[in-house]
């Protein structure tokens, strides 16, 4: 008796520390149904997220091959024992499903199931998902369950209350999923803003000096035709740089994902789209760098945003360039800029109008270094290092 307790401590920390390793809903789905089955020796398990139509929005199974779920057909609707679980939020431990009065059939490649534990899981008062088990493998006592001659059920009152802790752990593993897919998504949204902003002042750039040249030309036209011509060449000539520059930015102008692309490829493809934005050079470079922290990747990410936007808005400058190098375990990012720099005597209100609090804030929170050197004339370099993992 005495080892029962602790191994199932034990099993219920290891299902907990396999949810929290992942932050990718679909990811997390699966890990919960994979530790359920295990936790409680079920032959079948299965979880189901809700949609507002009376389906599933996401229905993820474990202990059914690919080629079976295949074969069974669409996610099944809300209804019968899922319906009362997903409505009335309670448990639900039955000896046999099929012989549940809610009970309405299944489709003929679905396999048997008899005894059956299901469980909703609850964000508050809002059931965000149902986990339902079927066919006890190994219940307490070492003998199969036999709901046919003593109307007993496999899960115990214990594999509920194990279920239960799991649910509740659930809940908390798919909300963070959830707000951590959100955030990427408002930062890919941000991202693309940001950029769309650069691509509309290229194009409104481009678009005044066509103008201009246009009625240059058209005053040229009756006393000196062949100027005329000249600027007329020349207004097709920008016309036919600017498809090639805008053609070429949309191709780049693509959500940065930047745990699939990682640093260097999202750094490097963002400033490709502002080099062509703007009439500054604007360089990448990237020497023997290594992943990082998500999180670390993620704040210089930010700051090289941040300091670009600076560079190219505000400073005048004629080239940006920009770093990242590996140092030690960690790295080093430094953008320099030719522009107009600023006394470091009012770095405290020029820190306000740059975003130099943001990028601090930023770099500290990730245990990093951010130093900062300007002079009036002589342009800036900010550079920021992190430690590694």
């Amino acid at each position: 008796m005495s080892q029962g307790p602790r191994s199932g401590l034990a099993a219920v920390s290891s299902a907990l520390l396999a949810m929290s390793r992942h932050l990718e809903v679909r990811d997390v789905l699966k890990t919960i149904v994979a530790s359920a089955r295990e936790l409680l020796d079920a032959q079948y398990a299965a979880l189901g997220v809700p949609d507002d139509h009376g389906g599933f929005a996401q229905f993820v199974v474990d202990g059914v091959s690919d080629a079976q779920w295949k074969a069974i057909g669409p996610l099944p609707r809300q209804h019968g024992i899922l319906a009362a679980m997903l409505h009335e939020a309670k448990a639900e431990r039955l000896a046999d499903v099929r012989k549940d009065p809610r009970f309405e059939g299944w489709p003929s490649a679905h396999p048997d199931m008899s005894d059956f534990l299901g469980l909703p899981i609850r964000d508050d008062d809002e059931v965000i998902g149902a986990l339902f088990l079927a066919n006890k493998l190994r219940p307490v006592g070492g003998h199969p369950p036999s709901p046919e001659k003593d109307g007993s059920c496999g899960f115990t009152e214990e594999d509920e209350e194990l279920l239960s802790i799991l649910a509740q752990h659930a809940a908390i593993a798919l909300t963070n999923a959830r707000l951590y897919e959100r955030s990427r998504e408002l930062t890919i949204a941000e991202e693309r803003s940001r950029l769309a902003h650069e691509l509309h002042d290229a194009v409104s750039q481009k678009l005044f000096s066509l103008r201009l040249t246009a009625q240059a030309a058209a005053t040229l036209v009756d006393r000196d035709p062949s100027r005329a011509k000249g600027e007329i060449q020349q207004v097709a000539a920008l016309a036919a740089e600017a498809a090639d520059e805008l053609r070429a930015a949309v191709v780049e102008l693509r959500p940065a994902a930047l745990d699939e692309d990682g640093l260097i490829a999202t750094l490097r493809t963002q400033i490709q789209v502002l080099d062509r934005a703007h009439t500054a050079r604007v360089t990448f470079t990237g020497r023997g760098f290594r992943a990082l922290p998500a999180a670390q990747e993620e704040a210089m990410l930010r700051v090289a945003q941040e300091a670009l936007h600076n560079a190219l808005r505000h400073s005048g400058a004629e080239h940006v360039a920009v770093t990242l190098a590996r140092h030690g375990h960690g790295a080093v990012l430094r953008i320099t800029d030719d522009g107009s720099g600023f006394e470091p005597q009012s770095i405290r209100r020029a820190g306000r109008h740059l975003g130099l609090v943001s990028m601090r804030d930023r770099t500290n929170g990730v245990g990093g270094t951010l130093t900062v050197e300007s002079a009036p004339g002589k342009g800036t370099t900010i550079e920021m290092e992190v430690p590694g993992g």
